[in-house]
């Protein structure tokens, strides 16, 4: 049973109307939607549709709750309430205005709008929010006889309407900030890779989690951290404080206790090979070893300062993963050219039985690795279009290896 509303005084309650299923739609970075539906189905929620930014699953109010505690690729729950054709701003206004806010929005809450809007008689998205804003909360000052606070912030309540041509819907954005936010990343340092980027990445190069996982270049930890938090079986949602779904009208704490202690409870003591990360900076090992406290997995991280090529690489095997500069925002593309020939050495000469993976945003760069890639997967980091490029490296020959596979047989 639902806990959206269990209050039952709350003025305009309607059982079936809050309790049914609605879609819900979940957005992510570009180009990680496949990522996000194989999650979604994880979860045992059905995908009904896949855009390169968005998934579209239903459920109630409460399995919202649940896909934000859970989900690693996505960015916002967005929890379905009307849609409307509105072929002008006034338009616009009039449809908001119809949807029964009273019921969802305290009075003395505090509210912010955003949106994703396309139609002629706008030129600026900020206007469509100022009206989508007044409609709200002239709507719930007449129900009620004041209204909420309203601005920028993603602290309070959310919500969020794709206005296109004339079709407009309206949603509850029920994670506020981006998910990506996990609250663990106090000491981000320079040109920080996104907690749900870096989660895509670690699940495309097929990392188990019974093998060892070897970051060099950590920067500010990220991608071990995110390593370990799968390691781990660690929801990425357990250390966030704040969600926008605990802002409306309804919410259950009772219910949420219950999804963090069912989180918990999944989870494990540690993962099943070592996750080493370093780098070079002393103060960036620093930053990613606080950010992993902060996190709660710095105790399964193996952190060390050195150069890439002097990573401890255990026997047994598992998954390197290397995120270098790519020339673009922090340094000159041909001053690193010996850096990704090192790459490429490191690879060959230290990672034997390993799976090599090098993600880049520099495709001239990645041929100085010097190693023929497997597999190459298309992702962006930011605005930056870039590569997830993956190498087998073998004991021995590869030669050596399939005549050893073939004796076998």
């Amino acid at each position: 049973m639902s806990a959206f509303f269990l209050n039952s005084d709350v003025q305009g309650y309607n059982n079936a109307t809050v309790r049914k299923r609605r879609k819900i739609v979940v957005s992510c970075p570009k180009g990680l939607s496949p990522f996000l539906s194989r999650e979604v189905l994880s979860l045992g929620f059905p995908v009904v549709a896949e855009t390169v930014s968005t998934v579209t699953t239903e459920g109630t109010f409460d399995d919202t709750l649940r896909l934000n505690m859970f989900l690693r690729t996505g960015h916002h729950v967005l929890y379905h309430l009307n849609d409307f054709e509105a072929n002008s701003p006034g338009g616009l206004y009039d449809g908001i205005y119809a949807i029964k806010w009273e019921e969802y929005i305290p009075k003395d809450s505090y509210l912010c709008v955003s949106s994703s809007v396309s139609h002629y008689s706008i030129n600026d998205s900020r206007y469509a929010n100022m009206r989508c804003k007044d409609a709200i909360v002239d709507r719930i000052r007449a129900k009620t006889g004041r209204r909420p606070d309203s601005g920028p912030s993603r602290g309070g309540v959310v919500v969020f309407f794709h206005w296109k041509e004339a079709h407009c819907s309206v949603y509850l954005d029920t994670s506020g900030e981006s998910l990506s936010k996990r609250g663990y990343r106090k000491i981000p340092l320079q040109a920080p890779l996104q907690e749900t980027l870096a989660a895509a990445l670690i699940t495309a190069v097929g990392w188990d989690s019974n093998s060892h996982f070897i970051n060099p270049m950590c920067g500010s930890g990220t991608l071990a951290i995110e390593a370990a938090l799968i390691g781990l079986k660690k929801a990425p949602g357990i250390i966030r404080e704040n969600f926008a779904f605990m802002h409306l009208k309804g919410f259950d704490p009772l219910l949420w206790k219950h999804i963090k202690e069912d989180s918990l409870g999944l989870s494990r003591e540690e993962p099943g090979g070592r996750i080493i990360a370093t780098d070079i900076n002393p103060a960036a090992v620093e930053g990613a070893r606080r950010n992993a406290e902060y996190a709660g997995v710095s105790g399964v991280i193996e952190f060390k300062t050195c150069d890439f090529a002097d990573t401890p690489v255990p026997d047994g095997g598992g998954i390197v993963l290397i995120n270098p500069e790519y020339g673009e925002r922090m340094g000159e593309g041909k001053n690193l050219s010996y850096i990704y020939k090192g790459i490429g050495d490191f690879l060959k000469q230290r990672c034997k039985g390993y799976t090599g993976c090098v993600f880049t945003g520099n495709p001239a760069l990645a041929k100085m690795i010097g190693l023929r890639p497997k597999r190459r997967f298309q992702f962006f980091n930011g605005t930056i279009e870039c590569r997830l490029i993956q190498y087998d490296l073998y004991e021995g020959s590869k030669k050596t290896r399939r005549s050893g596979d073939n004796a076998k047989g």
